[in-house]
């Protein structure tokens, strides 16, 4: 990967984290605000709302670091090795809680009258976008593997070259 691309990445992976962090700090507590303004058309309390994006903002954000450190790691020239392992799982795994709070949100979304119906068939279709996306990391991570496979295969096969020589 060519320095220009890696800073590409980086300048967006910091642009998306501070919008993170706004989304956080400036837009819950307004979300909260009008959420309270509502109260009586929704049935589960807002607390619960802004507990899910908080959480959903949190999941991003880490799949944000892992994907930063990824990056260094390809820098140096060490992603096929078996600490890279560590963060494509989160990665997959903070997805999936990503698949699992949408879910949850469409659900506490679904009873009453405070959002149309189109709405949670919605969050319903980007819950099987999220679960596409995981399953696609989970094939980039067997990808991986059998990348670092041969690439311990190959330290072996040249160890063993060199003690012939």
């Amino acid at each position: 990967m060519g320095q220009m691309t890696t800073l590409a990445l980086r300048g967006v992976l910091v642009v998306l984290l501070a919008g993170s962090v706004f989304v956080q700090a400036v837009m819950v507590p307004l979300i909260g605000a009008d959420l309270e303004e509502g109260a009586s058309e929704l049935a589960y309390p807002r607390a619960a709302f802004l507990v899910v994006l908080v959480l959903g903002v949190v999941t991003v954000q880490v799949v944000l670091v892992c994907v930063w450190r990824l990056v260094t790691m390809v820098r140096r020239g060490t992603v096929f090795s078996h600490a890279a392992f560590r963060y494509v799982d989160v990665v997959l795994w903070a997805i999936a809680a990503a698949a699992v709070l949408l879910s949850a949100f469409g659900y506490m979304l679904a009873p009453g009258e405070a959002v149309a119906p189109g709405v949670v068939l919605l969050i319903g279709g980007v819950v099987v976008a999220a679960l596409g996306v995981a399953l696609i990391v989970l094939v980039l991570r067997m990808l991986l593997a059998q990348a670092v496979a041969r690439d311990v295969e190959a330290a072996r096969l040249e160890a063993e070259l060199q003690g012939v020589i």
